[in-house]
């Protein structure tokens, strides 16, 4: 059972794999099989209804034949015996009827046409309608036969061992050859009137008729046309949609940068319109947070001079040496506080970045006779933010090599997403303090103490404004495995 469940799940995301993931191939999509099941739909009513038709016409069309086909009967019996073969020899001089006539021996057998719905509606009509007329005891025989089968008189010939006046303007209809219907009725004791006809057009045809080939060649002819229109329209309007896409996934916060032009539908120019609003207020949000930091840089900078200045005039060397490094401290902590607001910053326009080349040039930095980095695997230029996804990475290699004195960099590509593992052969992180490890300025014990405690986080920001992620776990055997995707959509 769960084997057939894994079977029916994986047919069913390869069904899922064929649908277009874009919005304008998705309603093309829909638009192509809506107009498609309403075609056949109208044309599977419309056949009906033609077949319906059809029929009704086709009963009409026999009960008159057989009418005249009983008159004609009647007409034949109601002569003397010795006129009979006059009125047959005078109808096929003057070219005939509307039907062969003939008085034979016996009744000739012929090799009948295959049964159908058409063919058993015509001769029970044909039989009903003779009966009726000429009475239930009447012994008759109504069959279908091919013109190639056909026999005719009592020497049973052929239709075309006949002179053409006698039978051919009645029983043929170049160049097709539609099937004859033969009607024998037992007037007299060995006496056989023999009757032959065609149903009259359109009628000819003993087959059950398929969807017309012009209706077909509508419904094409129809889809043809109308879907490169909806195509395109649907792409005039799909196409600030992915203008927008695009603009908020790069994001460029140049201030000179002009905003999106509003056009499309009401809704989509109302999005439009949301997204240069937001990309002002986020302009203006950048701008005065640049100014706000460089006057706190500039304001603290300046007490901190002031203050080491005053640190020179004290007389007692203990006390002015923890003076010292405690404004040492109170600078780094403002340069690294500056400097990590400068990190993750979103300034940088995206393009096209070498991580390979980066990775490996990272490698080559710790390098010498035992290389203390090593890169497994490669992977394709990724779209990013070429200084951020640099820091970002260089934190990680920075923090395996410094607390784990070595590291070995995986990665993994897919048209998905890129996957970076860094790997170091350090002591690790109490699972306790793993949630914590993201926290501005939070350091583990006196051996995690050489930095300010920025760079895992700024790292984990940088991953998730191009909307990745960074996870960290503790190897089993020892040493910390961060994990960096960075999805490539």
């Amino acid at each position: 059972m769960a084997r057939n469940n894994e079977g029916t799940l994986e047919t069913g995301r390869k069904v899922w794999r064929l649908v277009p993931s874009s919005l304008l191939g998705r309603i093309l999509l829909l638009t192509l099989l809506a107009m498609g099941v309403a075609q056949v739909a109208s044309s599977v009513i419309w056949v009906g209804t033609f077949r319906a038709q059809q029929v009704e016409g086709l009963v009409s069309t026999t009960r008159n034949l057989a009418s005249s086909a009983a008159a004609t009967t009647q007409f034949f019996k109601s002569l003397p015996l010795e006129y009979r073969h006059i009125v047959l020899d005078q109808l096929r001089d003057m070219g005939g009827s509307r039907f062969f006539v003939s008085l034979n021996d016996k009744h000739i057998d012929m090799r009948a046409l295959p049964d159908s719905e058409r063919k058993r509606l015509v001769t029970d009509e044909v039989v009903a309608v003779l009966k009726s007329r000429l009475g239930k005891s009447i012994n008759l025989h109504v069959e279908f036969v091919h013109p190639d089968d056909l026999r005719i008189l009592n020497t049973q010939l052929p239709l075309d061992a006949l002179p053409k006046s006698w039978a051919h303007y009645a029983l043929t209809l170049e160049p097709i050859k539609p099937p004859v219907l033969v009607t024998q009725v037992e007037i007299a004791t060995g006496e056989w009137l023999y009757l032959a006809s065609l149903l009259p057009a359109p009628y000819v045809s003993l087959d059950d008729e398929s969807i017309p080939g012009q209706q077909i060649v509508f419904i094409l002819v129809m889809i043809g046309v109308l879907f490169p229109v909806l195509a395109w329209l649907v792409r005039r309007q799909t196409r600030p949609l992915h203008k927008l896409a695009r603009a908020a996934r790069d994001l460029p916060l140049d201030e000179h940068r002009s905003p999106l032009r509003e056009q499309g539908s009401a809704e989509i120019v109302a999005v439009t319109r949301g997204f240069n609003t937001m990309h002002r207020r986020l302009q203006s949000y950048i701008s005065d947070r640049d100014q706000l930091f460089r006057a706190i840089s500039h304001d603290l900078k300046t007490p901190i001079t002031r203050l080491r200045l005053r640190a020179d005039l004290i007389d007692d060397a203990d006390i002015r040496e923890r003076f010292e490094s405690d404004l040492q401290e109170l600078e780094l902590l403002v340069k690294g506080a500056l400097q990590g607001m400068k990190d993750t910053d979103i300034h940088e326009n995206v393009e096209f970045v070498d991580i390979d080349g980066m990775l490996r040039r990272m490698a080559e930095a710790y390098g010498g006779e035992s290389p203390r980095v090593v890169v497994e695997g490669n992977c394709a230029a990724y779209r990013g933010k070429p200084l951020a996804l640099k820091r970002c990475l260089g934190n990680l290699v920075d923090n395996a090599v410094k607390y784990g004195d070595s590291a070995t960099i995986s990665v993994e590509d897919s048209p998905e997403q890129l996957t970076i593992h860094v790997r170091d052969y350090g002591p690790g992180i109490p699972e306790a303090e793993l949630g914590r490890i993201f926290e501005p300025y939070y350091r583990l014990g006196q051996e995690h103490r050489r930095g300010h405690g920025l760079g895992l986080g700024i790292a984990r920001n940088i991953a998730q404004s191009h909307g990745g992620d960074l996870e960290i776990a503790n190897w089993p055997g020892g040493g910390l495995d961060v994990t960096l995707t960075l999805p490539r959509h």
